[in-house]
């Protein structure tokens, strides 16, 4: 579990469902994450999501990451930064927003991976779960992709875009929904398996 988060589980399965790939988008340099939920029904424990961002270095794409970015931690460099964290799913618009500045990325990295995790309170939950869920992904004004995570319904955690650095040095964006059934803890150190 993240330091300020008690609680979770200690399976992790991964789960196929959703699209594997339904768009790529070349020469991407800063995008928004944004994240919503509805808050849980009055006496219920509330719905914590987190937006978790896991960057990987270019000589080891898919080994450890060389650091996580997530709600009380931003990248040594700046270049992601988690501006907006919600515990309750309340407020207007997306709850979680996370920026990330592909193009100020050190050429060491390569590959940047984006998922969700549910904070596990009192009682397991999964997406399908929680009310309302929606992902976001764009470039300016420029909607790159959205997704409910209705694929992944029966995951606690899920992988919800890849941004890969080719040898020019432009950023690709692809979708990449894949739900695990793990704590955020075991998420982060599974979601940058080949997806």
């Amino acid at each position: 579990m993240y330091p300020g988060h008690p609680g979770g589980t200690t399976t992790a399965r991964s789960r196929g469902g959703g699209s594997p790939m339904s768009s790529v988008s070349k020469g991407i340099k800063k995008v928004e994450v944004g994240l919503k939920w509805d808050p849980s029904t009055a006496g219920s424990p509330p719905n914590d999501l987190d937006i978790i961002a896991a960057t990987y270095a270019a000589d080891a794409p898919y080994g450890k990451p060389v650091y996580l970015v997530h709600f009380d931690s931003r990248s040594p460099d700046g270049t992601i930064t988690l501006n907006r964290d919600s515990r309750t799913g309340q407020g207007f618009g997306f709850d979680e927003v996370m920026v990330l500045e592909l193009d100020r990325l050190a050429p060491t990295y390569s590959r940047v991976v984006v998922g969700v995790a549910i904070q596990q309170q009192e009682t397991q939950k999964v997406f399908g779960d929680i009310t309302n869920t929606a992902v976001r992904i764009r470039e300016g004004h420029t909607d790159l992709a959205q997704n409910d995570l209705a694929g992944v319904a029966d995951s606690t955690a899920a992988t919800i875009a890849e941004f890969t650095r080719d040898e020019s040095g432009a950023w690709s964006f692809r979708e990449a929904i894949r739900g695990f059934d793990a704590d955020p803890t075991s998420f982060a150190s599974l979601m940058g398996s080949k997806i």
